[in-house]
């Protein structure tokens, strides 16, 4: 382990979490070699109206059982307990007063963040407290001044909206882990409403 921690926070509605978000994680622990990535569910984000289909519980027990067999990840309910909306540079706040030492912060975050980063509350304190790992699938994101930043090929095809409709349709979704999949079919999460 490297002297100086190196800690990820990857924030998201999870709704629900699936290999795509977990191949993710993994890039980028082998890619800078990360000691940890803290993944963190959102009650509700400033970018997205719609509410998730997992109430936060159920969000929050699909993330632990699908990060269980990972040993750098960990599961915060931080978000969901304050009340929303959720400011990234507010909870990236938060975690350097709890977190011991000074480890060197990361934020992972999809093409489309990065693209939207100049409207996001505080943007810069958020850059000076952290590096941003940014994720391109078809769109290749490009270094912006200002900015640390590290940039990850991610194209797994996995979308939670496309698993939610598969689920809806009574489809065996692909891309999820099978703790989570049987927990969605336990709970009877994501089927249409009679």
């Amino acid at each position: 382990m490297s002297e100086l921690q190196k800690i990820a926070f990857f924030g998201g509605t999870f709704d629900p979490i699936h290999q795509g978000h977990l191949e993710v994680a993994q890039k980028a622990v082998h890619a800078l070699q990360l000691d940890q990535v803290i993944f963190i569910p959102c009650r509700r984000s400033p970018h997205k109206t719609e509410e998730p289909g997992a109430s936060d519980q159920q969000r929050l027990e699909m993330l632990k059982l699908a990060t269980a067999p990972f040993p750098w990840a960990k599961v915060d309910d931080y978000e969901l307990k304050k009340p929303p909306p959720s400011y990234t540079w507010e909870s990236v706040k938060h975690f350097k007063k709890h977190l011991k030492g000074t480890p060197r912060l990361f934020l992972l975050i999809g093409y489309d963040q990065w693209a939207s980063l100049p409207r996001w509350k505080n943007i810069e304190t958020l850059a000076q407290d952290l590096e941003f790992i940014v994720v391109g699938r078809e769109q290749q994101a490009t270094p912006r001044p200002g900015y640390r930043a590290h940039f990850i090929e991610g194209n797994h095809p996995a979308s939670a909206s496309q698993i939610r409709a598969h689920l809806g349709e009574k489809k065996t979704p692909r891309w999820l882990s099978e703790d989570v999949l049987r927990y969605i079919s336990k709970n009877a999460l994501y089927s249409p409403t009679p």
